[in-house]
């Protein structure tokens, strides 16, 4: 613990020294929020105001942005020699990646926060206790947990920081393919398979339940068992392919 705690505070530490690349990650998900609302939010039709609608979709969007830094962050470490250093004081991989999946946590919930109060200024009206809020909050971090060990996972493979951002643009493309922005029963006949079981609806439909009101039903379960699965997945998918590499 005292060795994932110490590595967290250097993937901080670290994501602060990349100031024009941690100002994108909390800058860009605001500049979306704006971009959805004022330009395209007054063509779509989602049975209510779009503000309300697209606020879960954008806090997605931003973990998923986010984490393409967990990914450079992992590649960077791989080949600047940092896990030799680690593997002479006997740090185990583990406590390396829970250090970045900590930062890209903190950096989220900090873009969540932004996200949020520029959509107040919108005129998003939520309709959410604090336990209401709590819960929205436990979801966005487990999703950013989530989305984070993927890209952790991805980052071993890449061979230099352009490729390991590459890789996670994909990710990006999730929330488009979703119920985050647009309704499912608004895309191609072709595609709704697709939207309606990826992780992504399931745990949009919760934070839209949680936030303007409405049972989330089983979305919740669904969303958390995706965290939980990718995460865990990930991370051990991750130890194996560590090993193997620094070996």
């Amino acid at each position: 613990m005292s060795d994932a705690l110490t590595l967290a505070g250097r993937a901080v530490r670290l994501s602060r020294r990349q100031l024009d690349a941690l100002l994108m990650a909390l800058v860009l998900p605001v500049l979306l929020m704006i971009l959805f609302v004022e330009l395209f939010g007054g063509a779509i039709q989602t049975g209510t105001r779009y503000v309300t609608y697209v606020v879960p979709g954008v806090l997605l969007l931003c973990a998923s942005y986010s984490s393409g830094l967990t990914a450079v962050s992992i590649c960077q470490d791989m080949t600047g020699g940092i896990i030799d250093r680690l593997r002479s004081m006997d740090v185990p991989a583990r406590a390396m990646f829970a250090g970045h999946l900590v930062a890209s946590a903190a950096r989220n919930m900090v873009s969540a926060a932004l996200v949020i109060a520029v959509a107040l200024l919108l005129g998003f009206h939520p309709h959410a206790g604090l336990l209401d809020w709590l819960g929205a909050a436990g979801v966005v971090l487990a999703f950013a947990i989530a989305i984070s060990a993927v890209s952790a996972l991805l980052g071993l493979f890449a061979s230099s920081a352009e490729a390991a951002n590459g890789y996670t643009f994909l990710i990006m493309f999730l929330p488009y393919a979703s119920s985050a922005f647009v309704p499912v029963r608004t895309m191609p006949a072709w595609l709704h398979g697709f939207a309606a079981h990826q992780p992504i609806t399931p745990i949009a439909e919760t934070l839209r339940a949680l936030l303007v009101g409405g049972a989330a039903g089983a979305n919740a379960w669904i969303g958390l068992a995706w965290c939980a699965g990718l995460t865990a997945g990930s991370l051990a998918a991750a130890g194996f392919a560590f090993a193997r590499r620094a070996g």
